[in-house]
């Protein structure tokens, strides 16, 4: 393990990833129904492109990105558009968003694909293409990947290209099986993002607890410069921030990106579907899911886009004697769901069914005895308990100054915790908090400036009908229109004058003849 470095604290967790790596990917039978979501990334959803009554093609778009964050849809098959509405999808809150719902006609038929050669391609119209393919992160952040290959204005030239396979999370091992499998692929598609970084150097990291993987993705670098290194399995050694002061020894700025330090990551399959995308034509409409715990025969499938999380559990055999809880991802960053009929999004990386003994019951929260165990394990090099206490205040402000937001909400603290504080919890109530009252600020502030705008909007208006009223008096006074129409006002005037006069001295003789 030459040339690495180390990150503040972590765990040694209990592993669990033989359960499920030890045969290879398999492929589920096509689901009847398939439920896609139009909001499966960070940023804005995709705008719908269909409506209920199209048929449609596998990987047809059927929903277009919308503004700069955001990634295309596709169809994972062929078939019906029955519905556009609200349906339940993986959440804490078992909150519904918009899906597209197809009926499958079984035939799976593709549209026509288009492979590109993107050493032939403008930067520009490539990173349009893999936006349009719908590529986000597949290691559970989902941010859209064509957003990440653009430096422009953050970095000169990329030192660090680094490949993250680690995959620290117990029980989950889809990188584990794709890199061992796909290695070819991956590496294909790491070229592509090399050409469009041009960094000085590419770093593949995967924790020395994948033995087979190591071998597989060394075997498929050979010849290209690329850099294979085995870190140690320590969670949560895949983080980025973490993963890249284990390769670099460097750390983003406090509110800074990746980028600020020269450094890019992609996950692995992340690399596999840019390879897809620009070599065949094929947009992201499935991923590799790890079904793992207490089902009778765990493992990984390669799963549509949209496919029930029930129907992934059938496949591994149905729920054992002992399942208690659904959770999509790991014990340390994944949730828990309160129906097995949700579907499989892009972000869904496992489906691990937790057993009494696979997990820790929940306990009542005791107070804080300040034994500083979580300070010590804190990856970011936080101050937990300082977070919770102000978080629980509702001390938003202090939070913020205390670096809230460099929390990654692993959950180590948590996990050490020998009061049973459920602090990640209160971290993303704050953090949650916040971004709502910064909501409310930018409404508020949006509408002060188009009431401001209204108000200067018609003083604006009122002055320029003033200047015109104004232009208009000394202009009508002097012209000749104004004089001629004095002429027939005096005529008037006299003719008035002289009726007036004319009666008036008739009766005045009239009245001295009778006096005389």
């Amino acid at each position: 393990m030459s040339g690495l470095f180390a990150f503040h604290g972590g765990l040694k967790t209990v592993r669990h990833k033989t359960e499920s790596n030890q045969t290879p990917i398999q492929t589920p039978p096509l689901p009847p129904r398939l439920l896609v979501p139009l909001r499966q990334h960070i940023g804005n959803p995709a705008k719908p492109l269909i409506q209920p009554g199209d048929r449609v093609l596998k990987g047809q778009m059927i929903g277009q990105a919308d503004g700069y964050i955001s990634a295309a849809v596709h169809a994972p098959t062929s078939g019906v558009v029955v519905a556009l509405e609200p349906v339940p999808v993986p959440h804490p809150s078992g909150l519904a968003d918009w899906c597209v719902v197809i009926d499958s006609d079984g035939e799976d038929r593709w549209i026509d694909r288009q492979a590109v050669d993107y050493r032939q391609m403008h930067p520009s119209d490539l990173r349009n293409w893999i936006r349009n393919s719908g590529v986000v992160g597949l290691g559970g952040a989902v941010f859209p990947s064509a957003v990440k290959m653009n430096l422009s204005g953050h970095c000169e030239r990329l030192e660090h290209l680094i490949l993250n396979g680690a995959e620290c999370e117990p029980w989950i091992t889809c990188d584990d099986r794709i890199m061992r499998e796909r290695a070819a692929q991956i590496v294909a598609g790491i070229h592509i993002l090399a050409h469009l970084l041009n960094p000085r150097e590419v770093l593949i990291g995967i924790e020395d607890d994948k033995p087979d993987a190591i071998a597989a993705m060394s075997a498929a670098c050979a010849g290209t410069g690329y850099q294979v290194r085995a870190v140690p399995t320590r969670y949560p050694s895949g983080d980025v921030k973490q993963l890249t002061k284990l390769l670099t020894n460097k750390e983003a700025p406090i509110k800074g990106r990746s980028t600020d330090i020269g450094v890019q990551c992609f996950n692995v399959a992340t690399a596999y579907s840019v390879h897809r995308a620009v070599n065949h034509g094929e947009p992201v409409i499935s991923r590799i899911v790890t079904v793992t715990g207490h089902v009778r025969q765990p493992g990984n499938v390669e799963a549509l886009i949209g496919t029930p999380f029930s129907a992934l559990i059938d496949w591994a055999g149905g729920y054992r004697e002992g399942a208690e809880r659904l959770i999509m991802g790991g014990p340390m960053m994944g949730f828990a769901l309160h129906s097995d009929e949700v579907p499989v999004t892009k972000a869904a990386n496992c489906i691990l069914i937790a057993g009494a003994a696979d997990l820790p019951a929940e306990q009542p929260a005791l107070p804080c005895i300040r034994c500083g165990a979580c300070v010590e394990v804190c990856p970011a090099n936080l101050l937990p308990q300082q977070l919770y206490w102000h978080a629980r205040a509702r001390e938003f402000d202090k939070a913020q100054d205390d670096q809230l937001f460099s929390c990654i909400e692993c959950g180590c603290c948590s996990y050490v915790c020998p009061s049973h504080i459920p602090l990640v919890q209160y971290y993303r109530f704050a953090k949650n908090e916040i971004w709502a009252q910064e909501k409310e600020k930018q409404k508020a502030e949006l509408a002060r400036q188009r009431h401001q705008a209204r108000v200067e909007r018609l003083e604006r208006e009122k002055q320029e009908r003033e200047a015109k009223l104004r232009q208009k008096a000394p202009a009508k006074a002097a012209s000749p229109v104004g004089e001629s129409a004095q002429v027939p006002l005096e005529t008037a005037v006299a003719r008035a004058r002289s009726a007036r006069e004319s009666v008036t001295a008739p009766a005045t003789a009239d009245s001295d003849a009778a006096q005389g």
